[in-house]
């Protein structure tokens, strides 16, 4: 078996998984995700499901870039 490089594909997958945690999140928090703004007023569960989702999301530039069997 060869190498082959799978990144837009584990890249969607990835950034899948990080936007169904994201849901979960606001769920838990009691929030709907996609409809609170960010300013001033955003509750803190809010501000930090976006910091988790942002980071995810970063992480998976990591899942593009590795080639996979």
């Amino acid at each position: 078996m060869g190498l082959c490089f799978a990144g837009p594909v584990s890249y969607g997958i990835c950034q899948t998984g990080c936007n169904a945690l994201a849901v979960a999140c606001y769920a838990g928090a009691g929030l709907t995700f996609g409809t609170v703004t960010g300013g001033v007023g955003i509750p803190a569960a809010a501000a930090a499901c976006n910091s988790a989702l942002g980071f995810c999301m970063a992480s998976c530039v990591v899942a593009g870039c590795i080639p996979s069997l």
